[in-house]
């Protein structure tokens, strides 16, 4: 038997019963359809979030109090862990690969003026802040290059915050009371709109020293630094940690490049999108299960064809091969047919849901159509034995 001829035969087998064939089909295009269009969501998710955090530059390092890794026996009142200070990000600022350096505290506040009262998040920061996190100013200026120890009590708001407090009026020169403290507004911030459910722009910033006096805190929770471009990450991670080692004694603090948090988070987010492709190809094997029935009852239905073929001289595993053939045939129809609804669904769901992130991942639409396959030829194995493995003659008789 030719592989043509084969082909022939295994099409024609499939289209004399096209309903039957369809609905067999119709299990793996749900499968690959569903795989593709959760791995849609699940990669745009992927790419949005990975997105938001490198709005804030690609060459930064985070400095934090306290150590991160512990080994050892524990230490008890011989432990030590300095505060991370100003004076820590002013000698951080003089190293040779450095180009901004940006203490930073965090906490909540109340802010008043005019009348009105508002609580928003308020960012202790440095005068690098715009040149390290990467903000830019709408109107007026940020907070001025002080003396960091001892800096003048002024304030730079975010869009949200200037907008619930002055209205439309110009909020430059204004006085606000912060925790209880005036402040200067001295400049209003362009908007960065929300990251991860946080409003980026509902925001105020004072100077690092101001906001450990607020918060009656005596560390800063982390220092932000912005290495040059073409330094490598090694090198700089090296210079910091040796001075950091060097003013506290020890190393009482954790390092953290951004691309380490970023491969961190591109773990977390790529086994999120293999959790969704599992699940959605729990279709596909449903999908099998179809094929496995119909190929079934197809041996049984076509007892003296098999019968006839071994009787013309056909081999087993030509008779064989004839079974797995429709099974691939009806799982590739199937992945062919689930692949372009899979692609209108997830093109569809963009246009009528513009801020839900969606991005084909083509490894994993490859991937299920590869599988779909497989799972029709699986499926078909059994029957396919079961009816190479029939006499000639006593399926003739059975005819």
């Amino acid at each position: 038997m030719r592989s043509t001829d084969l082909l022939a035969l295994a099409g024609g087998s499939l289209t004399s019963h096209p309903l039957r064939s369809a609905l067999s089909a119709l299990g793996i295009a749900v499968g690959v359809a569903a795989v593709i269009l959760l791995t849609a969501l699940g990669e745009g998710l992927h790419s949005f979030v990975i997105g938001q955090f490198t709005q804030f530059g690609t060459h930064l390092i985070a400095v934090a109090p306290g150590k991160s890794k512990t080994h050892g026996a524990e230490v008890g009142m011989f432990g030590n862990t300095r505060p991370l200070t100003i004076d820590d990000a002013l000698a951080l600022a003089r190293l040779p690969d450095v180009e901004g350096v940006c203490p930073v505290v965090q906490g909540n506040a109340e802010i008043t003026a005019a009348g009105r009262a508002r609580r928003v998040t308020l960012y202790g920061v440095g005068p690098d802040f715009e040149k390290v996190l990467q903000a830019r100013i709408a109107t007026g200026r940020f907070l001025p290059d002080d003396d960091q120890r001892a800096p003048r009590a002024l304030v730079a708001l975010g869009p949200k915050a200037a907008r619930e407090l002055f209205g439309s009026a110009n909020p430059l020169g204004q006085l606000i009371r912060v925790g209880g403290q005036r402040y200067r507004v001295v400049g209003v911030l362009a908007s960065k709109g929300q990251m991860l459910g946080f409003d980026l722009d509902d925001t105020v910033f004072i100077p690092a020293a101001r906001a450990l006096e607020l918060f009656n805190r005596d560390s800063l929770m982390e220092i932000d630094v912005l290495h040059r471009a073409e330094a490598p990450p090694e090198r700089v991670v090296a210079d910091m940690a040796r001075l950091l080692k060097a003013r506290h004694g020890g190393e009482d603090f954790t390092i953290t490049t951004q691309q380490q948090q970023l491969s961190v988070l591109d773990s977390v987010l790529s086994v999120l999108t293999f959790a969704v492709a599992a699940l959605g190809s729990i279709s596909l094997l449903v999908g099998g299960v179809g094929i496995l029935t119909l190929m079934t009852i197809a041996v049984t239905e076509r007892t003296g064809e098999i019968g006839l073929f071994g009787a013309l001289g056909a081999r087993r595993g030509q008779v064989m091969a004839l079974f797995l053939a429709e099974a691939a045939g009806l799982a590739a129809l199937g992945g062919l047919a689930g692949l372009a609804l899979g692609l209108g669904l997830a093109q569809l769901l963009g246009l009528l849901v513009p801020a839900l992130p969606v991005r084909i991942a083509w490894d994993y639409v490859l991937a299920a159509e590869a599988v779909a396959v497989g799972i029709g030829m699986l499926a078909g194995v059994a029957p396919a034995r079961r009816a190479a493995r029939l006499d000639p003659v006593e399926a003739l008789r059975a005819e």
